[in-house]
């Protein structure tokens, strides 16, 4: 049976240009996206096509500069645009915002000619990125990093594996986490490496619960040589960088959690206004009505707190803790309301003819990815209460 299409949303946006945009993206998510999500997904095809698409449409920048081919667009309006996404396919949702993950590190701390030569192709180019911090020793404690560059005259040479990346093997470009110093979060400093590199390669992807048709790998750095003028900032920075591209990514993958919940929703709501037992309607049973009830004011909850920690972003003051609360509040959200949304369709919901079923599992992952929700709840913590006492 083919997935219901996700209710859309009555949203408040603050321009006429950014309805537009929230017009076109439902209308790329209708007609090339959620048609061929569950086919593409239990076969495991990564829909580089729509990639293209997104790009060739101006939506693979959308945070950043005009000047460098981006959008202009504020976060309010970027991640609303993730949702849509999200809602459509997990998959394209959160690669986009994987993507511009990747690209945050030279939007914000590159130089005017590193800008000028790279981010024109990575934001309207149609090149996709992925970005590299996590090692297969190092997730949650990610200043333990391994992976070393060691200068030789006017380069670096990066050798190391990297974990758990998103687009890894299929990336044209990796902003990439490194070792060039002391030990801890000093010594790391942050490289462009091209995809094409001399002695980058990925693994083969991870066997997964759910979005299969997102490849996530290792990425194997064997001796790879960058020139000086593809690091990123200044030396020993690269921590920094990455812990800031974190916060704005976490308000990413909040927004991905809403649109997948959403669509749970919106499938859980047009099953039960379909399938009658004793006689009507199951919508219209108390018990079932109130879960529906529970399931949409949990989904308002969420997005508002994104919202509200994107609006603190686009007005330039802290977020930090905000993104943390967002990203907690809204992928448990996303979990509770899929296995919500399973138990509505009963027997049903545990098969693939419906799409709550891979809704349930996909939404898993939105706890663990770009900090775990353990890891958010130390950060809100020590925004609360300090650092926490050796």
């Amino acid at each position: 049976m083919p997935d219901h299409a996700p209710q859309q949303v009555d949203r408040q946006l603050p321009t006429d240009e950014a309805r537009e945009l929230i017009s076109l993206v439902r209308d790329i998510a209708q007609r090339e996206i959620a048609p061929r999500a569950a086919e593409e997904e239990d076969a495991g095809h990564f829909p580089r096509e729509v990639f293209t698409l997104l790009s060739r449409s101006g939506l693979l920048g959308l945070p950043y500069d005009s000047a460098y081919g981006g959008g202009d667009q504020p976060y309010e309006v970027y991640l609303q645009v993730l949702e849509e996404l999200a809602a459509a396919r997990l998959t394209v949702g959160l690669g986009v915002s994987v993507h511009t993950l990747a690209s945050y590190a030279l939007a914000a701390y590159g130089s005017k000619e590193q800008q000028v030569e790279h981010l024109p192709a990575m934001l309207g180019g149609g090149l996709l990125g992925a970005y590299c911090l996590s090692e297969p020793s190092s997730g949650s404690d990610a200043a333990s990093l391994r992976t070393r560059a060691v200068r030789d005259g006017d380069d670096w040479v990066i050798t190391g594996t990297k974990a758990w990346i998103t687009h890894g093997g299929i990336a044209d470009f990796y902003t990439v986490m490194a070792r060039t110093g002391e030990e801890g979060p000093r010594g790391i400093t942050a490289f462009l490496v091209p995809g094409d590199a001399a002695g980058l390669s990925g693994a083969v992807p991870e066997k997964k619960m759910g979005m299969k048709g997102s490849p996530t790998a290792q990425v194997h750095l064997d001796g790879v040589r960058v020139p000086d003028d593809r690091r990123l900032g200044e030396e020993g920075q690269g921590f920094a960088i990455a812990l800031s591209a974190l916060d704005s990514g976490r308000l990413g993958i909040a927004a991905c959690a809403i649109g997948v919940a959403q669509a749970a929703l919106g499938a859980a709501v047009g099953y039960a206004t379909e399938r009658r037992q004793f006689g009507k309607a199951i919508a219209d049973f108390q018990g079932l009505r109130f879960m529906l009830a529970d399931m949409a004011t949990q989904i308002e909850a969420g997005r508002a707190l994104y919202l509200a920690a994107a609006r603190l972003r686009d007005a330039g003051r802290p977020f930090a803790k905000q993104a943390a609360m967002a990203k907690l509040h809204c992928t448990d959200t996303a979990m509770k309301v899929t296995v919500d949304a399973v138990q509505v369709l009963g027997g049903y919901g545990y098969t693939a003819d419906f799409p709550v079923e891979r809704y349930m599992r996909e939404a898993k992952v939105l706890q663990i990815v770009e900090g775990t929700n353990q890891i958010q709840r130390m950060v809100i913590a020590r925004h609360l209460a300090g650092p926490e006492t050796r």
